[in-house]
């Protein structure tokens, strides 16, 4: 079957690009919505209307997982379809089926695959999100009489490990600098590397650069296009989470890395399909970079600096952790830091900024009243 081609209707400022990543996750939210019982049809509208396009799909999944564990687990329901159970059925759950829902079924289960049988671990933090998952939806239903009781309180709580500071996994200075001269000498790769390398070293260079200058988000930086930057005005715009379009200041780094692809290396648009002709950062297919071959990327120049293998490389978010703590190691607020890397409490960010300690250990050493 030939690809069905679509046309973009776009009138908001959005660029196309972001219109169509946030329809493919739609689509995908439909077709779960479609899969689900008819008395969750307004719980459907609420999360249309008050999450993110991202948390939407999160929960529709995690929902959908349940109702097929009712079906095929449970004696709860006399359904054999998802679609068939009723607000009835959802009246004899107790807070101890949604317990060992997710206490013992989803820390451990199997699916079946043609001959295969693959075999899901579930850690704190993954079943920590199933059950605000399901604790969104029945809250929800209670409100609106679809079930009599709200179970919720009655949820076991899932310890979640606390963050620590010396746990952060980032680039040093030094580390950064010797992944920057990776991709600049080549010298760390094979010969038949090299020959991947000699084509998109200038690319490579301008990726790795935003992620440890910005601490921009993967698929922030996978979204670029040629035309969010103007370097007249000195600034480049991205697409955060919640649909929030943000103004970055660009400095000469960014700019000239970011000058010296487009205008040596990037292939001219006039070989370059009408879907890709704005992309910045393209493949050698020349097509816009999916986020697995950023990440790819990421995890092969990161393991040089680190000096492991490339499958212990980092990943992008381990550079925006990287950014974080350098900033803050430079002197910035914690505050300016939430606010460039989008932070939605500063608490995320003082664990960046307890790296400091040996800042402040280096300070006191220095400072004494009385000389020996």
């Amino acid at each position: 079957m030939a690809k069905q081609s679509f046309n973009i209707h776009n009138k908001s400022d959005k660029p196309d690009n972001i219109v169509i990543n946030q329809n493919i996750i739609i689509e995908k939210c439909l077709d779960i919505e479609r899969q689900l019982p008819g008395f969750m049809k307004d719980f459907s509208i609420y999360l249309k209307n008050g999450v993110a396009v991202s948390t939407r799909l999160a929960y529709l999944s995690d929902v959908l997982f349940f109702c097929k564990y009712l079906v095929n687990e449970t004696n709860l329901t006399e359904a054999e379809n998802v679609t068939d159970i009723s607000a009835d059925d959802f009246n004899k759950i107790t807070a101890k089926t949604i317990n060992r829902f997710i206490g013992d079924y989803c820390s451990r289960y199997t699916l079946q695959n043609n001959d295969s049988i693959k075999i899901m671990e579930n850690n704190n933090r993954a079943l920590g999100r199933k059950k605000s998952s399901l604790s969104v939806l029945f809250k929800f239903l209670y409100r609106d009489e679809i079930i009599q009781n709200n179970i919720t309180d009655g949820f076991n709580p899932i310890r979640l490990p606390k963050p620590q500071p010396d746990a952060i996994k980032k680039l040093e200075i030094d580390e950064v600098a010797i992944m920057i001269d990776a991709v600049t000498s080549g010298e760390y790769f094979t010969e038949g590397e090299k020959k991947y390398w000699q084509k998109t070293k200038l690319r490579d260079k301008a990726i790795l650069i935003l992620f440890v200058t910005y601490g921009l988000r993967l698929s922030e930086l996978q979204s670029l296009n040629v035309s969010s930057f103007n370097f007249n005005r000195g600034e480049f715009r991205i697409y955060r989470k919640r649909n929030k379009e943000v103004a970055m200041p660009i400095n000469k780094t960014s700019e000239n890395v970011i000058k010296d692809y487009v205008q040596n290396e990037r292939p001219n648009d006039n070989i370059l399909d009408d879907d890709h002709k704005d992309a910045l950062f393209l493949s050698l297919q020349n097509k816009r970079m999916t986020t697995r071959a950023i990440r790819n990327l990421v995890k092969k120049y990161t393991s040089i600096a680190l000096g492991t293998s490339r499958e212990n490389g980092y990943s992008p978010h381990k550079l925006r952790a990287t950014a974080a703590t350098s900033l803050i190691q430079q002197g910035f607020s914690i505050y300016d830091v939430q606010n460039l890397l989008d932070h939605d409490n500063v608490t995320t960010t003082q664990l960046y900024a307890a790296h400091k300690k040996n800042v402040k250990r280096e300070i006191i050493k220095n400072f004494e009243w009385i000389d020996d």
